[in-house]
């Protein structure tokens, strides 16, 4: 895995699941940084750069797919994945997102280990 990656962005409400996410980043090699809500990822924004974003569909403050709008702002290239267990894949918003470019990837939780590392993997090593 390419150590010069910049590193992964992860937010859920959950604090499991950043933990489960950010280890099985951390396993590839990869660094991740960890927000609970989406007022929390965007200050984190202001002070990094990110290679990729994991965000859940249903955040406290806003949902994911609206801090995806806020994201594609100041970087319109930021691969971004929506993990959901709100959403399944053929539901018809995540099938919109999908094709317009908004999302790069949608997974459904509960996840299998190698979902994340396959998305991570599409990105992380072009």
């Amino acid at each position: 895995m390419n150590k010069k990656y910049a590193p992964i962005l992860v937010v859920d409400d959950e604090p499991e699941m950043c933990w489960i996410l950010k280890n099985i980043i951390h396993k590839m090699g990869l660094d991740c940084m960890t927000a609970l809500s989406a007022s929390e990822a965007m200050v984190l924004t202001e002070s990094n750069k990110f290679g990729m974003a994991f965000l859940d569909a249903k955040l406290p403050d806003i949902d994911g797919l609206e801090l995806a709008r806020k994201l594609r702002k100041s970087n319109a290239h930021l691969p971004i994945v929506i993990v959901s267990g709100y959403f399944y894949q053929d539901d018809p918003t995540i099938e919109e997102v999908l094709q317009s470019g908004l999302i790069g990837a949608f997974v459904g939780k509960p996840f299998d280990h190698n979902e994340i590392v396959s998305v991570i993997t599409r990105y992380a090593c072009r």
